[in-house]
């Protein structure tokens, strides 16, 4: 089985019990959930009994105990993440607006996971790795871009292949320096997993068959976009095909994409068709959304079969 690698942001998420329009006065949280968008898609990864890893790095606290327990627990090596004693854990919190969007507020760049770099440790554990997924939230800082860049080359040099989400916030839209990593990533990508405009963050054209054909003529091999409650769609070179999602309770929509994608990277890599692959990612991003907590939604492969043979009954 190949072996998946990301690397980026480890974090916990603080929420607001109380909907409203951000932190300005003082309200309610609840937490620390674990977090960080490639730590629950790593997660889910894991939870499928899929190898794979992570490099990061998260500070000497509580915070960073409650993620490397996580992580460890559903099967994600853990070796490439570095604990720093002297620095603090990434952080966000979150407040849902009235109309159930998101506001955020992030530490990021200033905790320990603003400082990841490749040492020989973690070149050694890329180079056991035949994928990498890459998180466009994670390239934040300079050292982690270079991390994750320096990362795909050493996959693909032994022959391996990239995914990659674009996952933008306008928090970090405008970071300098993203568009140029974003492209850079995008050249060496072999499964795009973009949410709904996301398709036309690198395209000409504004219609979807058209910005879906001029992305597979650049070389990636597969096309998955995320709809969310409208389901999902896939193409490649010979296939189109758009699965619905299922009916279920939404409690909290945070990590569903992530769960999404890493369902979806594993079934590929393990040579399931894509209408497989995308059912069982369409299962993943729904059960995700039944739970209250980033990564409390993740799924084992038995849980995802139990749920779409109920889905079909």
């Amino acid at each position: 089985m190949h072996k998946i690698l990301t690397i980026g942001e480890i974090l916990v998420e603080i929420v607001a019990t109380e909907r409203g329009d951000g932190f300005r006065q003082a309200t309610p949280l609840i937490g620390p959930f674990p977090s960080g968008a490639p730590a629950i898609f790593i997660d889910q990864a894991g939870k499928l009994g899929q190898p794979c890893a992570i490099i990061s790095r998260v500070g000497g606290d509580d915070f960073g105990t409650v993620n490397l327990e996580r992580l460890k627990g559903d099967g994600v090596d853990i070796s490439g993440i570095e604990v720093d004693p002297l620095a603090t854990t990434g952080s966000a919190f979150v407040r849902y607006r009235p109309d159930g969007s998101r506001a955020f507020v992030f530490n990021i760049r200033d905790s320990a996971c603003g400082k990841i770099t490749l040492d020989s440790r973690a070149t050694r554990l890329a180079s056991e790795c035949g994928h990498i997924h890459v998180m466009g939230s994670s390239l934040y800082a300079p050292s982690v871009v270079e991390s994750i860049l320096e990362a795909i080359r050493i996959v693909k040099a032994g022959a391996g292949t990239v995914s990659f989400d674009p996952n933008l916030r306008p928090e970090i839209l405008e970071s300098p320096g993203m568009r140029e990593a974003l492209l850079t990533v995008l050249a060496e990508t072999d499964v795009f997993l973009p949410s709904g405009e996301e398709l036309f963050l690198f395209t000409e054209a504004r219609t979807e068959s058209e910005a879906v054909a001029e992305l597979l003529a650049t070389g990636i091999k597969a096309v998955v976009v995320k709809r969310g409650a409208e389901g999902a769609s896939y193409f490649d070179a010979s296939t189109s095909l758009t699965l619905l999602s299922f009916s279920v309770e939404e409690i909290d929509p945070t990590g569903a994409g992530d769960c999404f994608g890493a369902t979806f990277v594993t079934f590929w890599l393990n040579g399931a068709s894509p209408r497989e692959a995308l059912e069982f990612a369409t299962a993943s991003g729904a059960r995700a959304v039944m739970h209250f907590g980033p990564m409390e939604g993740a799924s084992t492969r038995a849980e995802l079969e139990l749920f779409l043979t109920e889905q079909k009954a």
